[in-house]
């Protein structure tokens, strides 16, 4: 998921000082949202980018709305299982 684009910058220019040309970076993602797009674009304008989908915008947690919600929280169920946001009580597997 591209969000704020936080996270893609971070590792594009870990990828940078290593060597590889930002023009050989392909991004490849399942949901982004126009403020993450942007600021790829802005702050690494030669990276190409895949994306599967394009949400409208993110929320004030800087959640992608409609989004598929915090993924890392959803998938370690460290939030909203218990607070019955993401099925609680239902099997996981």
């Amino acid at each position: 998921m591209l969000a704020t684009g936080g996270s893609a910058l971070m590792a594009i220019e870990v990828l940078k000082k290593a060597g590889v040309k930002e023009e050989n970076i392909l991004f490849i993602n399942v949901v982004s949202c126009p403020e993450g797009l942007k600021a790829l674009a802005d702050k690494a304008p030669l990276v190409r980018i895949l994306t599967c989908g394009l949400d409208t915008h993110l929320n004030q947690a800087k959640f992608i709305v409609p989004g598929l919600g915090d993924f890392g929280d959803r998938y370690y169920g460290t939030f909203g299982y218990a607070e019955g946001l993401w099925g609680a009580g239902r099997s996981r597997i």
